[in-house]
């Protein structure tokens, strides 16, 4: 914190995230610890032929040993995960890390109390009945089960936590785009009730010309440019929902110095809702948004104007959207998916249009070829089940 300064947020963040490891790494050293004393006792008493085994009568060095040996895979155990532990903190807000974090502190402080006890040879007393052999053996096991199950409880808790976060991040993307769609057919709708007067404003026009009224029909003309929103262009893919989408982004695309090329027809057989075709288009597309405005920041290969193209239609028994973008190539080494502050929305974009593939039954693949983004979508288009292996 005191690293961090004013920027508190960060801090609590880095704070949490170190804290977590640390609880993590604990747990998994002293399971180790307890199941390499525990396997280690038995081959003493089975292999060596010591009746009553006991760690450390050989030295010090063997329980070192033991320590570090129980140490390196707490280590190779968290390295294993780390990418999943960064997500689950990645783009989190300070209070959302704090709460995550106070539940490991208490498992820790309830292992760190069982392991203090095990270092001063608190262990499992039967009043002599069994033998200090098996005191420590049922010693180990009983530290060895405290330890896995807290274990467990901390990796559950956290993984799940950071699955609640994602499928409210879904939900909260699913309302917005839906808002967004509703807005954008109404716009549409708007347009083409202009476009069917567009005979009476012409006439409406013609006869403010032939008054000069100048300034009149300067007006006029305006009035029509903000209510219809002449500059969209009617993409006529079938779908109004999708066609307001398209027009949508290939203004923006436009905006941003993006070379635009769409072919889009909606089979009039294709079951898929609206909703769930505004899914696809509007998160591939964003990406492809994306993808190209960081490419033009980063001055990749000056002079290439980026892309996209959009194309989609009927093959077969099956309606195929495919979408081809520019991106660096170095993104690809890199991993770097997304420019947002958290980079699981990407992700999300992705998930969201994976939720609708799986839905009706079909298949996605990406490609990442020469600085081009492609991604593929197959979807039936009857409501029956294909097997779409069989029809690709």
């Amino acid at each position: 914190m005191i690293r961090f300064g004013k920027k508190t947020e960060k801090g609590i963040r880095t704070a949490s995230m170190l804290v977590t490891v640390i609880t993590l790494i604990w747990l998994t050293d002293f399971f180790s610890d307890s199941l390499i004393s525990c396997l280690l006792l038995v081959w003493k008493h089975t292999v060596g032929r010591i009746d009553v085994p006991v760690l450390g009568s050989e030295g010090e060095r063997e329980i070192r040993l033991i320590g570090w040996s129980g140490f390196c895979i707490a280590i190779m155990a968290v390295c294993g995960v780390r990418r999943r532990l960064a997500s689950a903190f990645r783009g989190k807000s300070g209070k959302w890390c704090a709460v995550l974090t106070l539940p490991l502190l208490v498992v820790a402080v309830v292992t760190y109390v069982a392991n203090w006890g095990a270092g001063y040879g608190i262990l499992y007393r039967s009043d002599g009945n069994m033998g200090l052999y098996y005191d420590q053996i049922f010693s180990y096991v009983g530290w060895c089960v405290l330890s896995g199950l807290s274990l467990f409880a901390a990796g559950v808790y956290v993984f799940g936590m950071d699955r609640i976060y994602v499928e409210q991040k879904r939900a909260e993307q699913y309302r917005v785009q839906a808002a967004v769609y509703q807005t954008l057919e109404e716009q549409y709708t708007q347009a083409k009730r202009l476009r069917h007067d567009l005979k009476n404003h012409v006439l409406a026009m013609r006869g403010l010309w032939e008054d000069q009224a100048w300034e009149k029909l300067g007006e006029y003309l305006k009035r029509m440019e903000n209510s219809a929103q002449l500059g969209m262009s009617e993409e006529a893919t079938g779908n109004r929902a999708v066609d307001a989408l398209l027009c949508q982004k290939r203004q923006l695309a436009e905006e941003k110095s993006i070379a635009w090329e769409c072919d889009v027809r909606i089979p009039k057989r294709c079951h898929t809702n609206e909703f769930d075709l505004c899914i696809l288009f509007g998160n591939i597309l964003d990406n492809a948004v994306e993808a190209c405005e960081r490419l033009q920041r980063e001055e990749y290969e000056p002079g290439l104007q980026p892309f996209i193209s959009v194309q989609a239609g009927a093959v077969k028994s099956c309606f195929l959207l495919e979408v081809r973008n520019s991106m660096n190539e170095s993104e690809k080494q890199k991993g770097k998916n997304t420019e947002k502050g958290n980079t699981q929305a990407h992700g999300i974009g992705l998930l969201n249009v994976s939720d609708v593939v799986r839905k009706y039954n079909g298949l996605m693949k990406t490609e990442i070829r020469n600085g081009v983004y492609d991604i593929s979508v197959l979807l039936p288009l009857a409501e029956t089940a294909y097997d779409m292996e069989q029809v690709v």
